[in-house]
């Protein structure tokens, strides 16, 4: 529109007062549109003062004595008019541009004051004793802001601070989170105190601003910490005060509280119910005691001398008067006291004592042996049975034995099996004590009977002993077993077939070997199938079938008589066969294949029973010998031990030289009777294992010990190398130190004069690793494959001829613990034998496979 000018570029108008310095004013752009107009109307003046000349003198030649022409004059007119607009202009602009300057300089000088502002927020926010967490929005991440005094226990890192159940106390970290959730769903602003877990009180703000969510966490000083501490442990007290008040109301049991005058001032509902009242006000504004007078009196004159009174007292509930066991407690402010009714536990308890003895009288009516000991292993129970099954005198049951005498009197009258380790057996046996669940054993008592004995732990502490003799019953299980395992062993081990029918033609019973000689298939040859079924299939397989007999035996009503044959079958096999009558009418059937491969593979499985049989023989010879020897090896090194000391008479140097050879060479022989044994015990499968944490420099010194002298003898130093390894792993110590034993052992025989043996022990991924090297000679690839045999002995350079159990035992023992042996040697480059332990046993591995 005219008289109106658009705005500068960059410039727009809006409200406030920031923008008003910035924009010009209405009198400034009123000047701008004045200056418009000013500079229209000096070209309008000039082109009007040139008309009249161009119209006055358009016939003349010459102005002031020039000639001039009409076109001239205009130009002349609009030079003029131009030139004022530019001057115009000019004053303008540089007005303009002074007031830009100005509001620029204000612009900046407000920049700065912000800046100011900022930095003195982000220095009041990073102040060391708040910190402040920002919600922008509930999409994005929450800022942090500032941190917490190192002291408070809160930590620096993000994650790990707005993890509040990691550094605050539980109580305080739910119930902050409970908070900050009612705040950013609700805006529902909080302030609490939180516990951190180094014990520092925190005053934690929630508050909604705008679209901000802002939680600021003040470290406060030491009396506003002491005061945040007074109001948690105030409202710890009130919370655990509420919840022992509901307790107390919610027992069956009277309860009340009195001040210090005596006077009641809180009871429970078992109270008020008790005394006929509606509800626990009642009682107070009526003051209807529990207790009579002089129970009441009672219970004060004994609070003069103790602040505790129990007893049991009589009252009158319902019109019945019964017992009450009665605990008050007196303090500073009141007494506090508590009522158990006693009367139904009595009852109870006449009735238990009823029901023991007449459990007592009808044990003792049963052949089962039966004791109970209590909690303390005391004898408390035992019918006759028992009495009689261990003849012991009712004198000594009457003055309740300790389980534990108990078993060793047994055992010192030879009543109980023997065991190897009596001490641990035992041991295992009284465990019971700490059962939860049943325990059974069977026990074979030297005189030939076997005893299940069942340990029933009691709820009350304390284990019944059942002791049930299971002589006769295994006996008739066994045979019983024995029959129908032999029968059915032999009908399905037996190369003939055997196949029996019943009176109506139908299979009873059959082996594998009747249809593989008559290649009858197992969708035919099943329980109930018809003989004629059976007919159909073998009749093809023979030119001359004896199976149209077989059906006349099975199914006919002639005269029942046994018979034998034989039939060729097409494929060249002769089978020979026999027709047998069994009683209720049933028929049997018995194929032979008489060719000479089934002759051929009874012969070797004999041969197979044989070596087995003859194998089982060797490791019993072993194991009775090596008991054998030991009680004489025993009393040899006894004696050899009692001829060294000084108190036997003076020995000269020859017999003292003989007699430490003797104890020396005893002493060799002892421990290859014991390796033997141990040997022996892990084929049978009862090597026990007592897994504990193995010190693994003191199983290492303990074996060292022992080689000692070897070492000290040939001039071999011992290198030990534990910086790799762990403190301890589990194991059994002792296995482990025969082990190591073993290892050096061996690595002496076989290390140079003057040479070091290494011993090693490093953890390893897989698990613990012992490892021993010697500079020997080495073993060469054949002697390798047989170094871990028994008995197995090879010189190869070594100082004397061992019993080749060394290898042996230590491959038992490792294995046992589930670790493996390997060995690294070769001809010239000396032995290290590695063992790999894991750090747990895998499963319960009681005894070698």
């Amino acid at each position: 529109m005219p008289g109106e000018y658009p705005l500068p570029a960059g410039q727009a108008v809006s409200g406030g007062q920031e923008d008003s310095k910035r924009a010009p004013s209405n009198g400034q752009w009123q000047a701008v549109r004045r200056l418009g107009h000013g500079v229209a109307g000096v070209l309008l003046g000039a082109t009007a003062l040139c008309a009249p000349l161009v119209s006055a003198h358009a016939s003349q030649a010459t102005i002031a004595g020039l000639p001039v022409s009409t076109v001239e004059v205009i130009q002349l007119a609009v030079l003029v008019g131009v030139m004022g607009a530019a001057l115009i202009t000019a004053v303008a602009s540089i007005r303009e541009k002074g007031r830009l300057s100005s509001d620029n300089a204000d612009l900046r000088s407000r920049v700065a004051d912000l800046n100011a502002s900022l930095q003195r927020s982000e220095a009041l926010l990073n102040l060391r004793d708040q910190r402040v967490i920002v919600w922008a929005s509930d999409n994005k991440k929450p800022e942090l802001v500032g941190s917490l005094p190192m002291e408070t226990g809160a930590p620096d890192e993000r994650a790990a601070f707005l993890g509040f159940g990691r550094w605050l106390m539980p109580r305080s970290a739910a119930a902050l989170e409970n908070a900050i959730a009612s705040l950013r769903d609700r805006g529902t602003a909080f302030e609490l105190v939180a516990e951190t877990h180094a014990g520092a009180a925190l005053e934690v703000q929630g508050r909604r601003s705008g679209a901000h969510v802002i939680v600021r966490f003040i470290s406060i000083s030491e009396a506003q910490r002491a005061q945040a501490r007074l109001r948690l442990e105030n409202q710890r007290i009130g919370t655990e005060y509420e919840t022992l008040i509901g307790l107390m109301d919610a027992i069956d049991m009277p309860f009340w509280m009195r001040d210090a005058d005596g006077r009641l001032k809180w009871v429970n509902k078992a109270f008020a119910r008790a005394v006929e009242a509606t509800d626990s006000a009642a009682v107070i504004r009526d003051g209807k005691e529990f207790l009579g007078t002089q129970s009441r009196e009672a219970i004060a004159a004994q609070h003069l001398s103790r602040p505790v009174f129990q007893q049991t007292l009589s009252t009158v509930i319902d019109g019945d008067r019964k017992m009450f066991a009665v605990t008050d407690v007196v303090g500073k402010e009141g007494s506090a006291g508590i009522a158990a009714d006693m009367s139904a536990a009595d009852a109870i308890r006449e009735e238990y004592g009823q029901v023991v003895r007449s459990h007592a009288d009808t044990l003792d009516q049963v052949a089962t042996a039966v004791a109970t000991f209590d909690a303390g292993q005391k004898l408390r129970f035992h019918n006759n049975a028992f009495e009689k099954l261990w003849d012991l005198d009712a004198g000594y049951l009457s003055s309740a034995p300790d389980n534990a005498l108990l078993l060793d009197r047994l055992r010192s009258e030879r009543k109980l099996p023997e065991q190897p380790e009596w001490r641990r057996w035992k041991e295992n046996l009284l465990l019971a004590y700490r059962a939860v669940d049943p325990q059974e054993h069977l026990w074979h008592l030297p005189d030939g009977r076997t005893i299940r004995v069942v340990a029933n732990p009691q709820p009350k502490g304390g284990v019944t002993w059942v002791f049930e003799n299971l002589t006769e019953k295994i006996d008739l299980e066994s045979r019983y077993t024995t029959a129908v395992r032999v029968q059915g062993e032999t009908l399905d081990n037996l190369a003939e077939g055997v196949v029996v029918f019943g009176p109506d033609g139908r299979i009873r019973l059959f082996n594998p070997a009747f249809g593989q000689l008559w290649g009858v298939s197992a969708d035919v040859l099943q329980q109930n199938t018809h003989i004629a079924a059976i007919r159909a299939a073998c009749d093809t397989r023979a030119d001359n079938s004896p199976w149209g007999d077989f059906v006349a035996a099975v199914t006919g009503f002639d005269e029942r008589s046994d018979r034998h044959g034989q039939s060729e079958l097409k494929n060249g096999s002769v089978l020979q066969y026999a027709v047998i009558h069994l009683p209720n009418g049933q028929v049997m059937l018995t194929f032979v294949d008489v060719t000479d491969s089934v002759n051929v593979e009874r012969a070797l499985k004999d041969k197979n029973e044989a070596l087995q049989r003859a194998d089982q023989i060797k490791n019993e010879f072993v194991q009775h010998v090596s008991y054998e020897l030991r009680s004489p090896l025993t009393n040899i090194i006894g004696f050899t031990e009692l001829l060294s000391l000084p108190g036997t008479g003076p020995l000269s140097q020859r017999q003292r030289e003989y007699v430490e050879h003797i104890g020396s060479s005893s002493a060799v022989l002892l421990t290859i009777v014991n390796d033997i044994l141990d040997l022996a015990t892990v084929d049978a499968g009862i090597m026990q294992l007592d897994i504990a944490e193995v010190r693994i420099d003191r199983a290492i010194e303990a074996a060292a010990e022992l080689v000692a002298d070897r070492l000290e003898e040939h001039s071999i130093r011992l290198a030990i190398d534990t910086a790799a390894a762990p403190k301890n792993f589990s194991g059994d110590e002792t296995r482990v130190r025969q082990i190591l034993y073993n290892l050096l052992g061996n690595a002496v025989n076989y290390a140079p004069a003057g040479s070091t043996i290494t011993l090693a022990c490093r953890q390893r991924a897989e698990g613990v690793e012992f490892s021993v090297h010697d500079d020997g000679p080495g073993m060469p690839p054949e002697v390798l494959d047989t170094v871990f045999q028994r008995f197995e002995a090879h010189v190869n350079g070594g100082r004397r001829r061992g019993a080749g159990l060394g290898l042996s035992i230590v491959k038992s023992f490792v294995e046992l613990h589930g670790g493996s042996v390997r060995i690294d040697s070769g001809k010239d480059s000396g032995t290290t034998v590695i063992c790999l332990f894991p750090d747990a046993p895998a499963g319960v591995r009681v005894a070698a496979e």
